[in-house]
């Protein structure tokens, strides 16, 4: 088991901060935002420095019904062998359906979106879980994620589905306590519970993040400050085993290297008082619950249910679609707003030009496009759409609508544009042409 220490989650507005805090002993970066061919250099410092670096997928999607993309497990494979790691993680969530098994277009959550806990489920994750560890060059974690929505007909507890997960695969588990957290008040289920019944040796290591509740749901921001009842979770795992790693997540609203140091400072004592409970004897013992029964049918057939209830989910999701019967209608629509609202913030990310181009009338219209047109390919190509969309409905601001139209002939082709003198001319000729 590799021992990683006390780390943060690496990300480009906190690079600076991160180099230069003490006792850093590792960093997590996203691994579909790194270039393998051109690190930043301030991971290759940090790295040249000993620290070590664990890329965290997001993309993947090993809890949907469809086997893992060869090509995106040969990305994190590649990401894993250049940044020298010891290790990569991914999530137990799916962000995708429809597609071949539905005989359905193929659309996507960007985000992630709970697995049923269900022996269905179970059996495709096992395989896909399987089928990720051979790919992969390094040991395999798979982390537990926030959930606002709870699917009805459960079968296991979450940790009697994560026990029998890593016993039938071997994969290590990322346990994040935040989430448990948010799930404590998102679907009245107890963290000591979750934490009493899991393989505590499968564990890789820790994610530690904040949020915020309202309306009485608890939202995993990473934009807000680590609450008590997080540190508390996190207290109880440490109370019950010595967690090999713990990290800092912070996505956004990023504060002070000084407010950070404190949060991790945090972090340290409650793991230190963990510990405390540990060697004092007070710590509370595993338990193992009730195993899931041998799965009836074969596994494609699993694949095929399990790809028919989240493509019915996703779909009232994003697509307007009809909610299934057993799921709670006010939950969804909370699950629905929050992903049009974090499609819209990524896509300001990933193209931060359409909101200078649209100025305060961005967030308005993306929102009002995300209601009709759920994202199929990325967010890249979701911006692309977006600004077709945009163009199509002709804006009234003219100096806007060119500017968009520059943006979007810029983009939309497969190589970039030429710049010599005869096409830029051609170019011009037609913008005036599509102005008429």
């Amino acid at each position: 088991m590799v021992r990683l220490g006390t780390g943060i989650g690496w990300r480009p507005e906190i690079a600076e901060a991160v180099e230069g805090m003490p006792g850093i002993d590792w960093v997590e970066v996203v691994a579909e935002n790194v270039c393998p061919g051109h690190l930043p250099e301030s991971l290759t410092r940090l790295r040249e420095r000993g620290v070590t670096v664990v890329p965290h997928g997001v993309s993947l999607g090993l809890g949907g019904a469809e086997r893992p993309d060869e090509g995106r497990l040969a990305a994190l494979a590649e990401r894993a062998g250049t940044l020298r790691s010891p290790l990569v993680t991914e999530h137990i969530a799916f962000v995708r359906a429809g597609g071949a098994l539905t005989a359905s277009s193929p659309i996507e959550a960007g985000h992630l979106l709970p697995v049923p806990r269900t022996r269905d489920a179970l059996d495709v994750l096992c395989e896909n879980v399987r089928i990720a560890q051979d790919a992969l060059p390094v040991p395999l974690a798979v982390e537990n994620i926030a959930a606002l929505i709870s699917w009805p007909g459960e079968e296991m507890t979450e940790g009697q589905f994560l026990y029998e997960l890593a016993d039938r695969t071997g994969v290590r588990l990322l346990i994040d306590v935040a989430n448990l957290h948010t799930n404590h008040v998102n679907r009245g289920e107890d963290p000591a519970k979750a934490l009493a019944e899991l393989p505590l040796e499968a564990i890789a290591y820790v994610h530690v993040a904040g949020g915020f509740e309202r309306d009485g749901v608890w939202h995993d921001s990473h934009a807000h400050p680590v609450p008590q009842p997080v540190l508390d979770v996190l207290t109880d795992l440490a109370s019950r085993v010595a967690p090999p790693g713990v990290l800092l997540e912070r996505d956004e609203n990023f504060p002070e290297a000084e407010e950070m140091e404190r949060e991790l400072g945090a972090i340290r004592r409650a793991v230190e008082e963990g510990a405390e409970r540990r060697d004092a004897g007070v710590g509370t013992a595993a338990v193992v619950g009730v195993r899931p029964g041998p799965r009836q049918g074969s596994l494609g057939a699993a694949r095929e249910r399990l790809a028919l209830a989240q493509t019915a989910v996703l779909s009232a999701l994003v697509a307007q679609a009809p909610v299934p019967e057993g799921f709670d209608r006010v939950r969804m629509g909370v699950q629905a707003r929050a992903l049009a609202a974090k499609r819209a913030d990524v896509v300001a990310k990933v193209a931060p030009e359409l909101p200078v181009i649209l100025g305060d009338g961005y967030r308005a219209a993306f929102l009002a496009y995300a209601r009709t047109r759920p994202m199929t390919d990325g967010y890249r190509r979701d911006a692309l759409d977006f600004a077709e969309h945009v163009l199509a409905g002709r804006p009234e601001d003219a100096s806007a609508r060119r500017e968009l139209l520059e943006w979007w002939l810029e983009r939309s082709g497969s190589r970039p544009r030429s710049r010599r003198p005869a096409v830029r001319l051609a170019r011009a000729t037609r913008r005036v042409l599509l102005r008429r």
